[in-house]
């Protein structure tokens, strides 16, 4: 099966390796069918884990190989560096600014982007959706720089990219499913709403790859991109969020280290 996956157009590659990302934030979402309720602590330890798993891939599988590209392409290293990584974070401000979304418990007075009369349902499937972009295009792009031939991008280490993001999708299709549950939502339907939020990866995947593979000069741009999306996430909203209950920060500051240790291990044992 390795073989057959090896074989395969890198677009197809990156479809299948986001598509098993989308398929685990469906398992974190299927928890609605087992119960109504998370136990907030460890639903904050799970939301820490899953920014150590960004922060963690953001450098190892996409800054540092991005870095290494620039270089040997013949760009100026860190001019690539800071350039993609910042233009990654802009692209994530201006897309939190504007698209209308609420991120999982707060109120609907606290809905940010645009004016909208959305449902909460909605509101809060979006929110999901926004950081699930960035993951997406991460692995498309991986599997993008592994075509492009260079050293420093190898499949072993886009395979553990997309373990690894899908390791910590699993806490945001809870995320999603579990408020909706609890606030009387149908166990079917909460479901469909928590996975939903991970649709945008293998459409995110599939441009990522498809656009490196016909624009290799940009490829290092395109790393550096992903990694400064993915560090805005993490630091807009992720940690944010694991971290409202005072109780809970010693224990997610704990679990977000053990993130990053795995996502770390990951990627150096593969890649």
């Amino acid at each position: 099966m390795f073989n057959a996956f090896m074989e395969l157009n890198p677009v197809m590659q990156a479809f299948l390796a986001t598509l098993f990302t989308w398929g685990v934030t469906a398992a974190g979402a299927a928890l609605v069918f087992v119960k109504k309720e998370v136990d907030q602590k460890l639903l904050d330890g799970m939301l820490g884990f899953a920014a150590g798993v960004m922060i963690a891939a953001s450098f190892w599988s996409l800054l540092s190989p991005g870095i290494e590209m620039a270089e040997q392409m013949g760009q100026i290293p860190w001019l690539t560096a800071v350039i993609g990584f910042m233009g990654g974070g802009i692209f994530m401000r201006l897309t939190d600014k504007f698209l209308p979304h609420l991120h999982p418990g707060l109120k609907m007075d606290q809905k940010e982007g645009v004016k909208t009369s959305w449902q909460r349902s909605t509101l809060l499937v979006l929110a999901i959706t926004l950081h699930n972009i960035p993951e997406g295009l991460a692995v498309g792009v991986a599997f993008g720089a592994v075509a492009a031939g260079l050293p420093s991008a190898t499949i072993g280490g886009a395979i553990a990219l997309a373990i690894g993001i899908g390791i910590q999708n699993f806490p945001e299709g809870t995320a999603v499913s579990m408020p909706l549950r609890r606030e009387g939502m149908g166990q079917k339907k909460a479901f469909f709403m928590g996975q939903a939020s991970g649709i945008v990866e293998p459409i995110a995947g599939v441009c990522g790859a498809f656009f490196v593979l016909s624009m290799q000069s940009i490829l290092p741009y395109a790393l550096c991109f992903a990694a400064g999306a993915m560090i805005f996430v993490v630091v807009e909203e992720l940690i944010p969020e694991s971290q409202r209950i005072n109780a809970n920060i010693d224990f997610v500051t704990m679990t977000t280290m053990t993130g990053f240790s795995v996502m770390m291990l990951l990627d150096v044992a593969l890649g």
